[in-house]
């Protein structure tokens, strides 16, 4: 694991507790592989950091689109705090040099699985807040994340293809029924590949492959909207 003081000079905070910043970069497959306990793995951290993450991001938004309807405020902060997005800083900030990873997990390149940054980045947070209050944690979360949040005013962060497809669908049709249909699914537990059809009214109009089955209805949903083009 590099230096940790690096990770400090790019997020500009220097931690009272470091074991909270142990934690923080501790994945359960490294607690579990040493037998330590679920207390010293991040989930909890994680936790506490996906609820003020998504506080500090909502509130920037509210305060910048000020006459902007609920629902439009709900999508952006969403397109700013989904996993994409949150891997996409961590990566910027080079957190998975510093995450504490399982064997079996860092052979199969867990350090650059979004899921595992993306967790990573909110517990980081999460033990920010705890070690030095909100403010603390505002100011880290604002410069990391403050680009995405304007590009999401500008429109051009929007990766919810799902919720934009069914309100073009249902635009259309109120009574479309719309599923998402797993067909395939390839490689070890650890490590599969998805591939889902999505299908309206029973009919196939998209398909889309994805390391997670969410993903993959992400990537089935883009598909539909770009041949609707």
């Amino acid at each position: 694991m590099k230096e940790i003081n690096k990770l400090l000079e790019t997020i500009d905070y220097e931690f009272r507790d470091r074991d909270l910043l142990t934690t923080a970069l501790t994945h359960s497959s490294y607690a579990s592989e040493h037998r330590l306990g679920y207390e010293c793995n991040n989930e909890r951290l994680e936790f506490i950091g996906d609820a003020y993450v998504d506080a500090v991001v909502g509130a920037r938004l509210f305060e910048i689109m000020g006459k902007a309807h609920e629902g439009v405020l709900s999508r952006n902060r969403a397109d700013v705090v989904c996993e994409e997005s949150l891997a996409e800083a961590a990566r910027n900030m080079g957190l998975g040099d510093y995450i504490l990873l399982g064997k079996g997990e860092n052979s199969s390149g867990g350090r650059d699985k979004d899921s595992i940054l993306a967790d990573a980045f909110e517990a980081l947070m999460g033990a920010i807040i705890l070690d030095g209050g909100f403010d603390a944690g505002k100011k880290v979360i604002l410069e990391m994340l403050g680009g995405k949040i304007d590009l999401a005013v500008k429109g051009k962060l929007d990766k919810d293809f799902k919720t934009r497809l069914q309100e073009k669908l249902q635009e259309a049709d109120h009574r479309a029924r719309i599923k998402y249909i797993i067909v395939d699914e390839e490689g070890p537990d650890h490590n599969k590949t998805f591939t889902v059809e999505l299908r309206v009214n029973d009919r196939v109009i998209g398909s889309g492959r994805g390391r997670s089955k969410a993903k993959a209805e992400q990537a089935a949903a883009e598909d539909a909207l770009t041949k609707d083009r």
